[in-house]
């Protein structure tokens, strides 16, 4: 079908079944079989991650960039993005692009897009081995590698503080439980602790990759106890909210003379934290994946093969080593 006809079927259905189209509905004319239809599905706008992430999407996929986009905001629901899909697939959309709240549950409506012939991108998050092959190509962070790079981070401080081989208690925060970046974060941090037979996991619950939930779980856990070494948060607004709860029990939260806060994302605020010593490391994890997913799409539309797998760019800092400089540069 050419898309100039797919168009017309795309801003008439939307309002029915998606209700969201980003931008202003273009009139359909001689140019508007060139733009490529994309149906996006958000998780949600949990987090400054997740709405840098939106952005950065929203950004590269343009209509002067070419497309015509398709959004819409799950709000944390599965459910809400399996609609959202088969709206998408119903519209006959070019592709598909969707981050998905967990790894599980998603093989039936995955082939249904596979049997309608849209190519799936997925972005920040995977579905389970069992769901792979429907899924054209993964476009995000290796979040098993950024659990590792802050383990080792954190075996190297102790070792400088000369307390390798002393007792250290862990608390650990997790995400989304089954959501790709709690899996693989917390697998890393798991390995650790059975290669150290001094660490020990005095906590391990979900914080829900939120600032609020954080700081609620945190606080029930140092009504228990407060012997704490370490904090190992798998976001940046977890990080936030449970150093909320610390310094709100009394406890000092720094790399050298308190408890040694361990985060993931690097955001601006974060970073602002880092800086100052609260947040001992933060392992960058990139959300600026717009113009990556442009460039798959028009590697694809161009009949060019595509790897299965595409690792964004992405850093660390610490507080010996971020500076206000950094902070200032930062685009979320």
């Amino acid at each position: 079908m050419m898309r100039k006809i797919r168009l017309v079927a795309v801003f008439c259905l939307t309002a029915l079944l998606c209700g969201c189209v980003t931008g202003t509905q273009p009139a359909v004319g001689p140019e508007e079989d060139k733009l490529i239809v994309v149906g996006f599905s958000q998780v949600g706008a949990e987090s400054e991650w997740r709405v840098a992430n939106t952005e950065s999407i929203k950004s590269a996929l343009s209509e002067e960039n070419g497309y015509v986009l398709i959004f819409d905001d799950a709000r944390q629901e599965q459910e809400n993005q399996i609609r959202a899909i088969r709206s998408f697939i119903q519209q006959d959309v070019d592709y598909i692009v969707f981050s998905p709240k967990v790894e599980t549950g998603w093989k039936t409506v995955l082939q249904e897009a596979r049997d309608a012939g849209i190519p799936v991108i997925m972005i920040d998050r995977d579905v389970e081995v069992e769901s792979k092959n429907l899924i054209r190509v993964y476009i995000g962070s290796d979040f098993h590698e950024e659990g590792k790079r802050a383990v080792r981070w954190l075996e190297e401080h102790l070792e400088n503080l000369g307390r390798g081989d002393e007792p250290v208690r862990i608390v650990h925060l997790q995400g989304t439980i089954g959501s790709t970046p709690q899996i693989g974060r917390t697998r890393a941090l798991e390995e650790a602790v059975e290669r150290h037979p001094e660490w020990e996991l005095v906590a391990q619950e979900c914080g829900e990759f939120t600032r609020a939930k954080a700081y609620e779980v945190m606080t029930g856990i140092l009504a228990k106890t407060k012997d704490i070494d370490v904090v190992y948060c798998e976001n940046d607004g977890e990080a936030l909210g449970a150093i909320d709860a610390m310094e709100e029990a009394g406890l000092r939260c720094h790399p050298e003379d308190g408890v040694i806060v361990i985060s993931f994302d690097a955001t601006r605020l974060a970073l602002q934290y880092c800086l100052e010593g609260k947040i001992a490391l933060d392992i960058e994890c990139n959300p600026l994946q717009g113009p990556y997913v442009d460039d798959v799409i028009k590697r694809l539309e161009r009949g060019e093969a595509i790897e299965r797998q595409v690792v964004v760019e992405e850093t660390q800092f610490d507080y010996l080593t971020t500076t206000q400089e950094m902070i200032d540069s930062r685009k979320y």
